[in-house]
């Protein structure tokens, strides 16, 4: 008797793009975030900014990508070799198929508990405001004196004060030293700083004069500046009352701290960040030459404006001198002009009289004929008035057999209730009058 085996069930066929991120989703819930320590091997940084490198061991390894944006906030430059550890999330770069961990932070192995301090720091000052961009001062373009905190034995100081003398040789530079490294190196920082603002304060209160007669100095801006060295080298600039000095500056305070790739809380605080101490003196310092060449410049602006404004002045006193030197000209002007203004007017007088003479002549020949037409309009008007005088004459009412009575007094009667029984009045007719009594009304 045979057995008979059951039928394998089909796998579930997946799409390649649904695959990999089917797999980036198991990923993402069963590792991440994930912090991985190993050695950087082909290091490269896109001119995106964007990083992309490996992390090995001697059992494996795996590819990075570090964005730009994480890539800014990396305290050193990343190197071949170096052991570093790295925080970030696993997933799958879908297009290739690759495994890949996308970096968010990376600092050298060892240095982890100094970094999360500095990223605790940080985000608290940043939070309280001491990194607003709003209370950041611009730099004077020409400051009065330059304040320079440092060690006194930093190469740092060496490169400054070379800097400041081949620039701006006339610029005054006042130092005060102070610790760059070591436990004392924050609070001297802090002392030296605010013997600077000092300084600084009692040179803004005095007139540049008074200033220079008095031996104070005047600064207008300060460099806080040290080389460059490891995390814990740097690490006197990370001190919270180190950043709070630092704001409380009454001049621009410029950083110039490590190296380019370096970073501290110092360079947050202060008004601006230079990427060196070299950086950081050509900052303040714009070479005599600059502003040697801008001075040329205007001064050639100038003499063009005052020769083209000494030119228009010229001309117009060889005009006024050609007016005043020469009037017997304007005199025969004004003469020719006077004279075309007589010949105007006898011309106009000539014909005015001209046309008086003409209409003398023309009344003179019409005379007999606008005396008749004259009497013939009078008499017709005449005879008009005498035709209205006969309308009006009561004499014509009366002969069509009307007549006017008067009272005894003359007056008009027009109204019955003024000739009451008994009355006498008077009757004028067309050839005559009656005498009238009034008699009372016949009963019917």
């Amino acid at each position: 008797m045979f057995e008979t085996s059951k039928p394998m069930t089909a796998p579930h066929v997946w799409d390649v793009g649904a695959l990999c991120h089917a797999i980036g989703d198991a990923l993402q819930a069963r590792f991440n975030p994930v912090a991985v320590r190993g050695e950087l091997s082909g290091f490269s940084r896109a001119a995106s900014g964007h990083c992309y490198f490996n992390l090995k061991d001697a059992s494996g390894q795996i590819r990075c990508a570090m964005f730009r944006r994480a890539a800014e906030h990396v305290g050193f430059s990343p190197r071949d070799g170096e052991l570093v550890e790295v925080r970030g999330r696993l997933g799958i770069y879908e297009q290739r198929g690759d495994l890949q961990l996308v970096v968010e932070t990376m600092q050298r192995a060892g240095q982890g508990a100094l970094f999360e301090q500095f990223l605790r720091l940080k985000a608290q000052l940043e939070a309280e405001g001491l990194f607003d961009a709003g209370r950041k001062r611009s730099l004077p373009p020409l400051p009065r004196g330059i304040g320079v905190v440092t060690s006194l034995g930093a190469a740092a100081l060496h490169d400054v004060i070379t800097a400041l003398r081949r620039r701006v040789p006339h610029i005054p530079v006042v130092i005060v030293p102070a610790l760059v490294q070591g436990a004392q190196a924050p609070q001297s920082l802090v002392q030296a700083l605010s013997k600077m603002y000092r300084l600084a304060q009692a040179g803004q209160a005095l007139d540049g004069d008074l200033a220079q007669k008095a031996g104070q100095p005047l600064i207008d801006t300060i460099l806080l500046v040290r080389g460059g060295g490891s995390l814990e080298d740097l690490w006197a600039f990370n001190d919270e009352q180190l950043a709070r000095t630092i704001v409380q500056s009454p001049v621009p305070l410029v950083s110039g701290v490590g190296h380019e790739t370096d970073f501290t809380i110092a360079d947050f605080c202060a008004d601006l960040r230079a990427p060196t101490p070299t950086a950081a003196a050509e900052l303040v310092a714009q070479p005599r030459e600059v502003w040697l060449g801008a001075l040329g410049l205007m001064q050639d602006r100038l003499d063009n404006a005052v020769q083209r404004m000494l030119d228009r002045q010229a001309q117009r006193l060889d005009l006024a001198g050609q007016r005043l030197g020469r009037p017997s000209q304007q005199l025969a002007r004004e003469q020719l002009q006077l004279s075309r203004h007589a010949q105007r007017l006898r011309h106009a007088m000539l014909i005015k009289l001209q046309h008086k003479a003409q209409n003398q002549q023309a009344l003179e020949a019409n005379l007999p004929q606008i005396l008749q037409r004259s009497l013939e309009r009078q008499k017709q008007q005449l005879e008009r008035m005498d035709l209205r005088l006969q309308l009006l004459d009561p004499r014509l009412v009366l002969q069509r057999g009307y007549a006017l009575l008067t009272d005894d007094g003359g007056k008009p009667v027009t109204q019955v209730a003024q000739a009451p029984a008994g009355s006498a009045l008077k009757a004028q007719l067309s050839d005559g009058s009656l005498d009238l009594v009034v008699t009372p009304p016949r009963l019917l």
